[in-house]
């Protein structure tokens, strides 16, 4: 079994499962007490969505790098950054290391390609919804098109993502809010939407709606398990 390395606490909340996820992955798959071999680098997320929001993605870039370093350094054989947003900065974190990246919307984009999805929905913080380095890898590199909440309905994403999600707070208010923008997404012809952010499946889960969910948690996850202990 290979060693993951794992990159969280932006935010511990979505961490955690990670975690499990993987542990019960390789359970299922090796059986037994078979459990994962892991290392996890778990950041301070304050100071660095102090940089995100001032825009200095260089200075979160180091401290990701950092951690990708130290996890190089005690013996993992790949990584992740478990959280959608800070794949901003994958790029420069990649080439800090020698140890390969497993990339979240890769992972995202592999399923979707497998069920066919040509049109897809995404859902995640400000930064992941408008900024490129999402969007256009689905697009460019797997053809897939993306549909955003308008202006709007992205405050009311982004900010129940900071505001709540992150503080580990789960409101019945803010969940029926996100699958009213779900449901819009929906009309505009999104044939399923992203959880392109690694706090909302605790808000929001398939049995909640009829329109097919993706959760990057989960799949992330599953990436990684197969990884370690092959397809």
């Amino acid at each position: 079994m290979k060693t993951i390395g794992l990159i969280g606490g932006m935010s511990w909340e979505s961490t955690q499962f990670y975690y499990r996820h993987i542990n019960q992955g390789v359970k299922k798959r090796l059986g037994g007490l078979h459990s994962a071999q892991l290392l996890l680098y778990s950041v301070d997320f304050e100071p660095i969505e102090a940089l995100q929001q001032a825009g200095d993605w260089d200075a979160a870039a180091e401290i990701i790098s950092s951690a990708a370093r130290s996890l190089e350094a005690g013996g993992a054989d790949f990584f992740l950054i478990c959280t959608n947003t800070m794949h901003r900065v994958a790029e420069a974190v990649a080439q800090s290391v020698d140890i390969p990246l497993l990339h979240i919307a890769d992972a995202t984009a592999e399923v979707l390609k497998a069920e066919k999805i040509n049109r897809i929905g995404l859902l995640g913080t400000a930064f992941t919804m408008e900024h490129a380095f999402y969007r256009d890898r689905l697009t460019d590199a797997y053809g897939i098109e993306v549909v955003v909440p308008d202006t709007r309905d992205r405050k009311i994403v982004h900010d129940i993502i900071y505001q709540e999600l992150c503080l580990g707070a789960v409101k019945p208010a803010s969940k029926d809010k996100y699958l009213q923008i779900i449901d819009k997404l929906a009309l505009q012809g999104a044939e399923g939407v992203i959880l392109g952010c690694t706090e909302i499946c605790l808000l929001v889960e398939q049995a909640d709606t009829p329109v097919r969910l993706f959760d990057t948690t989960a799949i992330h996850a599953n990436q990684a398990v197969n990884a370690a202990i092959g397809d």
